[in-house]
């Protein structure tokens, strides 16, 4: 992939400011487009886009192909004619520096059960068929999706307030030796699909037509959910693109143990004949783990995948590319060798590499694809082979800043010690702390070093990091936002190995000021990154037009 010098920002669209609790596809997104383009930005990095589970992770869905409906913006159902101003109301946030998921969730639903009722009614000829249309194109992995979540839900209603039920021994019986009493509970009253009844969990024939009946509209709901996310979303894309900005998206290589994924292609993945891994991912003892991180996703089975040319791979990269510009994908040591661990251990440690699909599974999706707009996250303990296989498939890796100061100049992070060009390089990830937070954190000999590195007083660590990775060699630089704000380790998205209090941040209106998208584009120009100027913005992209025109 072929790099232009460009730089751009780290955000998540739940960060956007917004009167209902998260950030949306709403006017906020585009308030944001605009501020990137007036920064002389060229690049908009997100997170995994799909549906998250219970925890809340972007890196944890049940679906990879599938969009998270609770960004779906409600002044949009209210453009579209499925809802009226007054039905929205006013989502009471505590602090409207995070999210809070579970009062986000009942009030969405609310809200976009609303919306559905009213689209079941008063749909438009135009809405009906664009509906039908996206209901079509997507069935692959759509009904799977919608049946998926509506089982899930159905099992989660039936078993709310049962205790001790015959159902609930058999399946505590059935893992007392792997799990503790606690994910027991979380499984079963959370409707795990391993946790369904055999005939729905093993995909029979009559079980799904007969579920399929029973659970009619909240299906028809579903769809109707995911098809506004992705007519919200492209619209975004388009808004985005037409302003010559690329976005980055983001994938697991993973995908969730319970997700639709696994549940209609059980074949995929290393499973025994109850629908329970034997083998789950991770990686060993590293920066951000003294135990390593048990992630707990199945483990592909590569040798099925190899058999149909890596057929569900191709769609997997195929979907997310409607979505955006160019892909990031986490963990890319794993195509080379991948950490499996023992279904039940309590920690990564007790784990062994075994060998991943490597180029044959790249070579496969170019061959399907054309161009392979992939950034490949080569981050942690990486091998030899593993930089290889980067290099071999002509992938841009990643240079994360923050890793780059240890007190001496022989660190293989600083600029000065690699070859940047076919890189992206990053003042920190979603995974580390703020630059603030960091700086602060370190010792006396660190922050010496990394003022007399660059020759600062350490008062502003966050933008001396940004100036850094500007002025590097590096085709991309990529910024969090909480960079860009100056903000503290209270602002971290994710602290890995923590299991709570994770992806909630949010930044407010009004915080990205005309001072910072003046430094940003005078950095920008400074350095060679700005994005070209387009002559003409389309009239009917302008964000002020957004309600009237979307």
């Amino acid at each position: 992939m072929e790099l232009k010098r460009l730089s751009g920002i780290l955000v998540h669209p739940t960060s956007f400011p917004s009167k209902h609790g998260i950030g949306d596809l709403g006017q906020s997104a585009y308030d944001f487009i605009d501020f990137l383009y007036e920064s002389k930005q060229g690049l908009w990095q997100v997170l995994p886009l799909g549906p998250t589970s219970f925890g809340d992770s972007p890196y944890q869905s049940f679906s990879t192909f599938a969009g998270n409906t609770l960004l779906i913006s409600p002044e949009l159902l209210v453009s579209e004619g499925y809802l009226k101003e007054s039905e929205l109301g006013e989502f009471a946030c505590e602090d409207e520096a995070v999210v809070s998921f579970g009062k986000v969730i009942e009030y969405k639903n609310t809200l976009h059960k609303k919306a559905f009722a009213s689209f079941k009614l008063n749909k438009t000829k135009k809405q009906s068929a664009a509906f039908e249309s996206f209901c079509k194109d997507n069935a692959a992995w759509l009904d799977d999706f919608v049946m998926f979540v509506a089982l899930k839900y159905h099992f989660i209603n039936e078993r709310t307030n049962t205790f001790e039920s015959p159902e609930y021994k058999a399946y505590k019986k059935l893992n007392q030796d792997l799990l503790d009493d606690d994910m027991i509970n979380d499984c079963f009253y959370g409707a795990v699909w391993s946790s369904w009844p055999s005939d729905i969990l093993n995909r029979k024939s009559d079980a799904m037509l007969t579920y399929g009946k029973l659970l009619d509209d909240e299906i028809s709901y579903l769809k109707f959910l995911q098809y506004e996310f992705f007519r919200q979303w492209l619209l975004l894309r388009e808004y985005a693109n037409s302003h010559n900005i690329k976005i980055i998206g983001d994938i697991p290589i993973f995908v969730a143990l319970d997700s639709s994924d696994v549940w209609a292609n059980r074949e995929n993945f290393y499973l025994d004949e109850k629908g329970y891994p034997t083998i789950v991912a991770g990686v060993p003892p590293d920066y951000f783990s003294e135990t390593g991180q048990l992630w707990g996703n199945p483990i592909y089975n590569w040798a099925k995948h190899k058999k149909d040319g890596y057929t569900w791979w191709i769609k997997r990269i195929e979907s997310c590319l409607t979505l955006v510009d160019i892909l990031r994908i986490d963990h890319f040591r794993g195509f080379d060798e991948y950490w499996a661990v023992k279904y039940g251990e309590k920690t990564a440690m007790n784990g062994e590499w075994q060998k991943g699909p490597g180029k044959e599974l790249f070579y496969a999706i170019k061959k399907a694809l054309g161009e392979l707009p992939i950034i490949a996250e080569d981050l942690g303990l990486i091998t030899e082979q593993v930089i290889e296989l980067r290099d071999d498939l002509k992938l841009p890796g990643m240079k994360v800043l923050q890793f780059a100061f240890d007190g001496t100049g022989l660190n293989e992070y600083l600029p000065h010690n690699f070859d940047t060009s076919h890189a992206v390089i990053y003042t920190g990830t979603h995974d580390n702390d703020t630059s603030i937070g960091w700086y602060e954190k370190e010792s006396d000999v660190v922050k010496d070093y990394f003022r007399r590195y660059l020759n600062v007083s350490g008062d502003n660590a966050a933008w001396d990091m940004v100036r850094l990775a500007f002025v590097s060699s590096a085709r991309y630089a990529i910024v969090p936002i909480q960079d860009v704000l100056g903000l503290g380790s209270e602002a971290r998205m994710n602290t890995p190995g923590v299991a709570s209090g994770n992806w909630q941040f949010r930044y407010k209106q009004g915080d990205l000021s005309e001072n910072i998208s003046e430094t940003l584009a005078y950095f920008a120009k400074l350095f060679n990154r700005a994005a070209e100027e387009l002559e003409v913005v389309e009239e009917s992209f302008k964000s002020e037009n957004l309600e009237q025109e979307i």
